[in-house]
C-alpha cells in the first residue's frame, strides 16, 4: 500500500485538499491493520468541488441522451476490464468474502448502470399534454451524493449511473471508512473521458463536509444512504434550500414464516439471508417472526443452521463470513448482543466477544435470540451485524402488527406454502419491496422505504426520476 494519502478528484483532476493536513486511516477489518490513508477535504474543497460541478453542468446537460450513453457505456467497458481490481478493492476495505465481493458486491456496478440505459431508452422523454402542452423531463442539476461503506460500489452505481444518464453533474462523497472501491470508480471515470466537472469526488467526514455539501446553495438535489440518524440532519442541512433530497435509510425487516412454509427451507434461508454480507445489509431480514405451531422447530432448525455457518478471510474463496467493517461497528454489535442478553432473550447461537479462532479482525460470532419480543432493544434497533432475533406469532393478524411495529420499512419477507395467503399477507407489511418465497429483486425493481427508512426510489426508471425535473411548455402545439 502506498504511504501517499489518497487523493480527491475535482474538475477531472487528482487534488490534495486546499486548507486540511489531515488524513483518515481506512483499516482492513480482517486484519487490523492500514488499508489506505485519506486526505480529507474541509469546506474549501466542496466549494471548489460544487463549481466545478455547476461549470460543467450547461454543456454536459446539452449533450444528447445518445452522447451521454456513450460515455456510461465507456464507463462499463472500463469496469468490467478493471473488474478484479474491484472485487479486491471491496474486500481488503469492508471485509466482504471474495465469493461475495465477486458475484454481488462488485457486480452491481455494471449491473446498475447497464440497467440504467436500458431505462433511459426505454423511457418517453417528452411527450404531448393537454391540447397545447410539451411535457419534458430535464436534469435537475448539481447533485451531491453520499454512499455507505456497507455496499459501496452499488450504492454508488446506482446515484452516479442514473445522475450521468440523466445529464447531472455531481459531488461524491463516498465512505471515508471504505475508500478504495470509489477511489477505483473514479478512476475509471477518469479514464472513460467525463468532461472536466460532471464528475467530482471528495473525500471526507460527515462531520466536516456534510452540511457543507447538503447546505450548498448551488447544490440542486442530494441522494444520501446511511443511517437514519445521519439523514434526519441531512434533511435539516438541506431544507435551509428547499432543494430536493432522497434518502435511503434504515431497516428493520421482518421475515414472516408460516408453519407450512416447508421450515426446513424457509428458516434456512432467512437465517443465511439474515447473516449474508455479516449483516450489513439495510434490507436484511433480522426480526424472524414464527407460527407459533411451528415455532419450536423454527428454532431448532435456526440454531443448527447458526452452528454451520463458518467465518474466514475476506480474500479466500469459498462461503465463509467476514469481519464487520470497523471497529466501531464491532463494540456496537457486541453492545446490543448484551442488551438481548440483559433483556432475557434466549441466546440459541453466537453471543459476546470475538469469533473463536481469530485473534485479531472485527469477526463477530453469527448470533440467534429466541424467546424474543419485539419491544426489546434487539427487536427494535438496527445491529447491522450477524444477530437474528426470533418471534412467535398466534395468526395472521398478529404477524402483520408484529411486522408493522417498527419505526422502519425498507423490505419485508414472507414465507408460505399457500401463495394468496403469502399474497395477501404481502400487500399488508408497510415495507417498499416485500419479497414472497425467497425472491430476490431485479436492477429494474424500485429500492427504497417507507417511514424512516427514507424517501424517494432507486434503481432503474425509478433511479432516473429521482435527477429529473418535470417541465410542461403550454401552448407549444398551436391549438
Amino acid at each position: 500500500m502506498s504511504e501517499q494519502p489518497l487523493k480527491s478528484y475535482i474538475a477531472g483532476k487528482w487534488t490534495a485538499p486546499k486548507s486540511s493536513v489531515q488524513s483518515f486511516e481506512a483499516i482492513n477489518p480482517a486484519t487490523e491493520e492500514r488499508a489506505a490513508l485519506v486526505a480529507l477535504c474541509g469546506a474549501d474543497d466542496v466549494d471548489a468541488a460544487v463549481a466545478a460541478a455547476s461549470a460543467a453542468f450547461p454543456a454536459y446537460s446539452a449533450l444528447s441522451l445518445a452522447e451521454r450513453i456513450a460515455l456510461v457505456e465507456r464507463l462499463i467497458a472500463i469496469f468490467e476490464r478493471r473488474y478484479d481490481e474491484m472485487v479486491s478493492a471491496i474486500s481488503t476495505e469492508m471485509g466482504a468474502p471474495y465469493d461475495l465481493s465477486f458475484d454481488a458486491q462488485a457486480e452491481c456496478g455494471p449491473g446498475h448502470l447497464k440497467e440504467t440505459i436500458k431505462a433511459a431508452r426505454a423511457m418517453e422523454w417528452g411527450r404531448r399534454i393537454g391540447a397545447t402542452g410539451r411535457l419534458v423531463h430535464e436534469p435537475i442539476g448539481v447533485c451531491v451524493l453520499i454512499t455507505p461503506w456497507n455496499w459501496p460500489i452499488n450504492q454508488l452505481a446506482a446515484k452516479v449511473g442514473p445522475a450521468l444518464v440523466a445529464g447531472c453533474t455531481m459531488v461524491l462523497k463516498p465512505s471515508e471508512v471504505a475508500p478504495l472501491s470509489a477511489q477505483l470508480f473514479a478512476q475509471f471515470i477518469d479514464e472513460a473521458g467525463f468532461p472536466a466537472g460532471v464528475f467530482n469526488m471528495l473525500h471526507g467526514t460527515g462531520a466536516a463536509i456534510g452540511d457543507a455539501l447538503t447546505g450548498h446553495a448551488k447544490v440542486d438535489m442530494v441522494s444520501f444512504t446511511g443511517s437514519t440518524r445521519a439523514g434526519i440532519q441531512v434533511a435539516r442541512s438541506a431544507a435551509g434550500t428547499v432543494k430536493r433530497v432522497s434518502q435511503e435509510l434504515g431497516g428493520k425487516s421482518a421475515n414472516i414464516v408460516f408453519a407450512d412454509a416447508g421450515l426446513e427451507a424457509a428458516v434456512t434461508r432467512g437465517v443465511l439471508h439474515c447473516f449474508g454480507n455479516s449483516g450489513q445489509s439495510c434490507n436484511a431480514p433480522t426480526r424472524m417472526l414464527v407460527e407459533a405451531s411451528a415455532y419450536s422447530e423454527a428454532v431448532a432448525i435456526a440454531a443448527k443452521v447458526a452452528a454451520g455457518v463458518t467465518l474466514g478471510d475476506p480474500l479466500d474463496k469459498g462461503p465463509h463470513l467476514g469481519p464487520v467493517v470497523s471497529k466501531v461497528q464491532y463494540d456496537k454489535i457486541q453492545a446490543l448482543i448484551q442488551a438481548g442478553i440483559d433483556e432475557g432473550a434466549t441466546l440459541i447461537a453466537g453471543g459476546t466477544d470475538r469469533a473463536e479462532g481469530f485473534s485479531r479482525g472485527y469477526f463477530v460470532k453469527p448470533t440467534i435470540f429466541a424467546d424474543v419480543t419485539n419491544q426489546m432493544t434487539i427487536a427494535r434497533e438496527e445491529i447491522f451485524g450477524p444477530v437474528l432475533v426470533m418471534i412467535p406469532f398466534a395468526d395472521e393478524e398478529e404477524a402483520i402488527t408484529i411486522a408493522n411495529d417498527t419505526p422502519y420499512g425498507l423490505a419485508g419477507y414472507v414465507q408460505s406454502g399457500d401463495l394468496e395467503r403469502a399474497r395477501r399477507v404481502a400487500a399488508l407489511v408497510r415495507a417498499g419491496s416485500v419479497h414472497i418465497n425467497g425472491a430476490g429483486q431485479d436492477y429494474c425493481s424500485p429500492f427504497g422505504g417507507y417511514k424512516q427508512s427514507g424517501n424517494g426510489r432507486e434503481w432503474g426508471e425509478f433511479g432516473l426520476h429521482d435527477f429529473l425535473e418535470v417541465k410542461v411548455m403550454n401552448g407549444f402545439y398551436p391549438a
